[in-house]
């Protein structure tokens, strides 16, 4: 419960700060209402995808065996790509790879950069 809590609270602050710099850059010369639509799309998709990541990367790091220090997660339109500048076992990467799949939103995961012993 303490993780959930964790990453939600993560997931908020990162998801206003998304919604504060979308609407900080509105370009003066169209309407409000217009702007405010596009950017809102692009903000929910970057939310999505941030809060995506910030679940996994908590995930990870609580998991017992895995060293979610050392695992980059990054997320495009859903799609998670997991990778490492040390070693990982395949054991590792394999269950990396399926506590990543289990996450809401997830439609992809690209492990190609976990290097493996």
């Amino acid at each position: 419960m303490k993780k959930f809590a964790i990453a939600a609270a993560t997931a908020t602050a990162l998801t206003l700060t998304l919604a504060n710099a979308a609407f900080a850059q509105q370009p003066a010369t169209q309407g409000p209402l217009t702007v405010a639509a596009g950017e809102m799309d692009k903000a929910t998709g970057a939310t999505k995808d941030t809060w995506i990541t910030t679940k996994v990367k908590a995930d990870l790091m609580t998991e017992k065996g895995i060293p979610g220090s050392d695992i980059t997660v990054e997320t495009n339109k859903g799609v998670v790509s997991l990778s490492s500048d040390t070693q990982v076992t395949k054991a590792q990467k394999e269950t990396a790879v399926a506590i990543t799949k289990k996450i809401d939103g997830v439609t992809a995961v690209s492990a190609d950069g976990l290097k493996t012993d």
